[in-house]
């Protein structure tokens, strides 16, 4: 009989530390997101993805509800490459959603990345004025984003989300 109790304590418990809690991430709370891969405006295309990860845990009351190194997919919206005439970079990157690791989506808003080169077109320009024809093909800087870059995104909404 005794043997019969310690047993069913034992998986009651063992039960309970494998149950799942639901944390709700409110509306606003601060993501903060890191680019993981070297990226160049000249050697991506509008819609193509973009990995970030999460670059501290988020904790709601005590618990971790999105984990460090959660993977999230930003998608380029813009992608132009420095050109002739001292013409700039430019690179844009929005993300709006991401997945906790159960799978559940959590809806993100304000996570845009917006890089540009430096514009030079003003030095080909009077270069190529006053001094030489060539200097039309003096070229803006490019727009490219380092990996570890890191911009913050916010919730959405409310999302329930279960934690283990």
């Amino acid at each position: 009989m005794k043997k019969l109790f310690v047993c069913c304590v034992l998986c009651l418990m063992s039960v309970a530390s494998f149950a799942q809690t639901e944390v709700t991430v409110k509306a606003g709370t601060l993501v903060p997101l890191q680019v993981v891969n070297y990226t160049k405006a000249a050697d991506v295309n509008v819609g193509q993805k973009v990995l970030f990860r999460v670059a501290r845990d988020i904790n709601i009351d005590g618990v971790t509800a999105i984990p460090y190194g959660t993977t999230v997919n930003g998608t380029v919206y813009e992608a132009k490459k420095s050109s002739w005439w001292g013409t700039k970079g430019r690179l844009g990157i929005k993300v709006t959603e991401m997945y906790a690791p159960n799978g559940e989506m959590i809806p993100l808003q304000n996570g845009d990345l917006y890089v540009t080169g430096k514009n030079r077109t003003t030095l080909s320009v009077l270069l190529f004025c006053f001094v030489t024809i060539p200097a039309c093909f003096i070229c803006g800087s490019k727009a490219e984003v380092m990996p570890g870059y890191e911009i913050q995104a916010n919730v959405a909404a409310n999302t329930v989300i279960k934690v283990n």
